[in-house]
């Protein structure tokens, strides 16, 4: 058995936003808001914006659109953050196609989610990955989130696909920590939280960083844990993490999706984010108050 000690190199930086997808009251993409708000976000400490993930509506959003949206966010950041795009989808053909898109429209890498609904056995999820990771030069993110997709991506399939030299890192949703420091404790995968309630806790152990929803509202609070941590201040990272806690809660475990709650928030601080897209369904006035609410503590903290 092969083990490792050293903590990865962070491939796109440590601190990276599950950026939403700006639209207009009409429901069109709104190129213009996503500029500005990329812009606020690497301001504000994200090393690196993912798109077209669960948080940017990538079930609703047409091909083209996910392909401008990397070229309008690539030409707002420059090189100051990476980009990786979402281009998962439950067809492995379609997931080549956007992958190779992704990359002529400027992308730093793509993040693949576990093909969905037709619930592939490991050894098709496996070559899933494979043949992706094979069809472009992009370095690709594995994206394990059974409780939306319905398959796993089990921790010896991780450590095969570890091997492949364009397979770099993991977000990570599995909520099982055990299988994810079997894998951090064998590969050199970079691994980052993909649930803002283990950001310090991944990181303590060898993570890289963390691709946050939340931080679409609060992108220095968060990064401050990571920062805290490195200056060796564990009390303050661990003060910081519980701090963060409520609107946590109030954004990914109150019973919407985070892009629902995410954007009303945004659309409440006067910040570009617009309406979802059907079937999403915006969140009610006493929910926005109730966020609102959530994030003055937490910034007034």
């Amino acid at each position: 058995m092969t083990t490792t000690t050293a903590t990865p190199a962070p491939p796109f930086g440590r601190a990276l936003c599950a950026m939403i997808t700006p639209f207009t009251d009409s429901g069109a993409l709104d190129l213009d808001g996503a500029q500005r708000l990329a812009d606020r976000l690497v301001t504000e400490g994200c090393d690196g914006l993912v798109l077209s993930g669960t948080t940017g509506e990538s079930p609703t959003t047409t091909d083209a659109e996910k392909s401008a949206l990397v070229r309008a966010v690539r030409e707002a950041v420059g090189e100051r953050a990476s980009i990786v795009a979402g281009v998962g989808t439950a067809d492995t053909r379609h997931t080549v196609e956007l992958a190779l898109d992704a990359e002529k429209a400027g992308a730093d890498g793509v993040l693949v989610v576990t093909p969905y609904y037709s619930r592939p056995p490991q050894d098709a999820v496996e070559e899933h990955f494979r043949t992706v990771a094979d069809a472009s030069g992009l370095p690709v993110v594995l994206y394990d989130i059974p409780g939306r997709t319905g398959t796993r991506i089990e921790p010896d399939t991780m450590l095969r696909l570890a091997a492949h030299p364009r397979i770099v890192a993991v977000k990570d949703c599995s909520y099982d920590f055990l299988g994810t420091q079997k894998v951090l404790s064998r590969t050199e995968l970079a691994y980052y939280a993909g649930c803002e309630e283990h950001i310090l806790a991944l990181y303590a152990v060898g993570g890289t960083g963390y691709v946050s929803t939340v931080a679409n509202l609060v992108p220095r609070r968060l990064r401050s844990i990571l920062d805290a941590f490195d200056a060796g201040d564990t009390a303050r990272a661990a003060r910081l993490q519980q701090q963060a806690t409520e609107l946590i809660e109030s954004t990914m475990s109150a019973g919407l999706p985070g892009t629902v709650t995410v954007k009303a928030l945004l659309n409440d601080l006067d910040l570009p984010a617009g309406p979802v897209r059907a079937p999403l369904r915006p969140a009610d006035r006493k929910t926005t108050d109730g966020l609102r609410s959530a994030y003055e503590r937490l910034r007034a903290a």
